[in-house]
């Protein structure tokens, strides 16, 4: 019954963050909505029981990827707050309104639950469908990185450097 509703209220956020991610113009409201979208991401991987693709779902993707690019948006002036609107009217901030505070409640009931069902396949030792420890799934990606797949994993390590470099070689001031 739990992992019906999981599923449900999941899917919904996917659908509705990818939805509004597409549609909204601001680029900080995008960020929120993809955050939405890879919560709920998380929580349909929680219902597959891939509790380790779960965990790294929510630690890269909601965690560290729309936090960065929160950052980056305010840093560099991504998103052009303008006093008034087109027609002249001054704007009303967004945050505090009755919208922002329904999504906030939804998303924190949907990260709450998330985290009560890792919490739970912990607790139990077994999950439901493949009758293995919680986090056998850890052993067994990692046994699988290291032996039956060792060269993509090396040459994705080799890109990310080779993107971390690049990106340096961006970031740095010129001179002259």
């Amino acid at each position: 019954m739990f992992l019906k509703f999981l599923f449900i209220c999941s899917s919904l956020a996917v659908l509705f963050g990818s939805l509004m991610v597409a549609c909204t113009k601001d680029i900080m409201h995008s960020c929120i909505y993809l955050f939405f979208c890879l919560l709920g991401v998380a929580g349909l991987y929680l219902t597959l029981n891939a509790d380790f693709v779960a965990a790294t779902q929510l630690v890269v993707y909601a965690g560290g990827i729309v936090i960065l690019m929160v950052f980056a948006t305010m840093l560099t002036g991504g998103s052009a707050f303008q006093a008034h609107n087109k027609f002249g009217f001054k704007k009303i901030p967004m945050m505090g309104s009755r919208e922002t505070y329904i999504i906030g409640f939804i998303s924190a009931f949907l990260f709450i639950a998330i985290t009560f069902k890792l919490l739970l396949n912990l607790k139990e030792g077994l999950t439901p469908l493949s009758g293995q420890m919680p986090f056998e799934t850890v052993r067994i990606i990692g046994h699988k990185l290291v032996t039956d797949h060792v060269l993509p994993f090396e040459i994705s390590s080799v890109l990310l450097l080779g993107a971390l470099v690049g990106a340096a070689m961006i970031a740095r001031p010129r001179r002259g």
